[in-house]
């Protein structure tokens, strides 16, 4: 398994992490947790909103019949949204829905929290205080924000202590606008348009590492775009590829995004047992330029 050192610190964790959301639907919890295991993906990603719960509980249920112990995982999880109703970042929102996570996970501490999206109504001094307070307390480690751009990074970190080193953000063959508005520079065609407030450079300045989620979708989970009649010249594209570096296509569109020197990881949200395994051994296929290249073109991108 491919490692990448996490944010600014000397910390090696897998390039691939397991996305924990769907694991209600997974028939044996138990051993998704253990193939991952065997394959070197010991990073879990899960959020208190996943399941509305659930996820936590199956996971911490499901890694207690496991032959592995808690220093042997990287647990990470996610607050501040309130579905369908607002966001919060409030400290006793963060430090109530981490208590919460702790317990669901039957845990004494994360190794990362993450604020799920921005919250507009945001108090940095109110976040400096909840982030503090998990610190000394010894129930988070490390600290992130997830789908936030530059400068609403940089308004949080003037007021915190910990750096935040991980923001999660959409990105894969089929969701390249933070790619696309970098290599359109000067241009006046759509994908020069920088939806994302340079975020991609922002973070390979400030070390922060970058989580690629919902890696194999396109549009907002609209469906894969692996093995879909709506993409025949990419899959011809990937299938190709796939022959090349002894691989599948799954493999290829993971180490499409490993390929880029930004220090990604990809978050697979499989419960799929041999697709975990595939993806696991391709984050060590290394894609020649042309090939990278290659694969971005034929997902209907252009070069200027």
């Amino acid at each position: 398994m491919k490692q990448v050192n996490l944010g600014p610190n000397e910390i090696g964790v897998p390039a691939v992490v397991l996305g924990c959301m769907r694991i209600t639907e997974a028939k044996d919890p138990v051993a998704v947790i253990e193939t991952a295991m065997e394959n070197g993906i010991n990073f879990f990603d899960h959020a208190d909103i996943y399941g509305g719960g659930k996820c936590e509980e199956i996971f911490a249920k499901a890694f207690k019949e496991t032959q592995y112990k808690r220093e042997d995982i990287f647990l990470q999880s996610k607050c501040g949204i309130v579905p369908g109703v607002m966001y919060d970042f409030s400290k006793e929102h963060i430090i109530k829905s981490v208590e919460d996570s702790l317990k669901r996970l039957n845990v004494e501490y994360l190794d990362s929290l993450l604020l799920h999206r921005p919250d507009t109504l945001m108090e940095p001094e109110e976040v400096a205080a909840a982030f503090d307070q998990l610190a000394a307390d010894g129930k988070v480690k490390y600290f992130g924000v997830s789908n936030q751009y530059s400068r609403q990074i940089e308004l949080l970190q003037k007021y915190l202590r910990q750096p935040l080193i991980i923001n999660q953000l959409q990105f894969g063959v089929m969701h390249t606008g933070m790619v696309d508005f970098g290599l359109h520079v000067n241009m006046t065609d759509p994908r020069s348009v920088d939806h994302d407030d340079g975020v991609l450079e922002f973070s390979r300045m400030n070390d922060m590492t970058i989580q690629a989620w919902s890696p194999y979708q396109y549009g907002f989970f609209e469906g894969v775009f692996v093995d879909n009649d709506k993409f025949p010249e990419l899959n011809k594209v990937l299938q190709e590829m796939a022959d090349k570096y002894h691989t599948t296509k799954t493999g290829i569109a993971s180490a499409w995004i490993l390929r880029h020197p930004a220090n990604m990881q990809v978050i697979a949200g499989t419960m799929n047992l041999g697709r975990i395994e595939e993806i696991a051994k391709a984050s060590e296929v290394v894609l020649s330029r042309e090939d990278w290249y290659g694969i971005y073109l034929a997902a209907g991108n252009d070069l200027p």
